[in-house]
């Protein structure tokens, strides 16, 4: 059996964003505690491990060939599991991020 590189390198970039919103929730774990915010940081989290659970249903299915992948997108469970966990965690990240930094673009002067 041989490895499927060009499968596992296309997982460095859910990986990637997986660990961006979890450095962003740590710094924005940070932030609060000092400004006694509500934990909103915690919708990172969450979004991160959305991503996890992505990557993780991409490594079950990795190495399975042409005619494996082709029926995966035909099933509507393993299509919202590779494209629409990853939406959806991207939209919460986006919609955390504006609600916990929006003060900085508020800042005039």
């Amino acid at each position: 059996m041989s490895v499927d590189w060009a499968g596992l390198l296309g997982l460095l970039g859910p990986i990637s964003f997986g660990i961006a919103l979890v450095v962003i929730g740590l710094l924005s774990r940070r932030l609060g505690s000092v400004m006694r915010t509500p934990r909103y940081y915690l919708g990172f989290f969450l979004a991160a491990a959305l991503i996890a659970i992505s990557v993780l249903a991409r490594l079950l299915n990795l190495g399975h060939g042409a005619a494996a992948a082709a029926q995966l997108n035909r099933d509507p469970l393993w299509v919202f599991l590779y494209m629409g966990l990853p939406a959806i965690a991207m939209m919460l990240g986006v919609v955390v991020a504006w609600r916990y930094w929006s003060w900085l673009l508020a800042e005039r002067n």
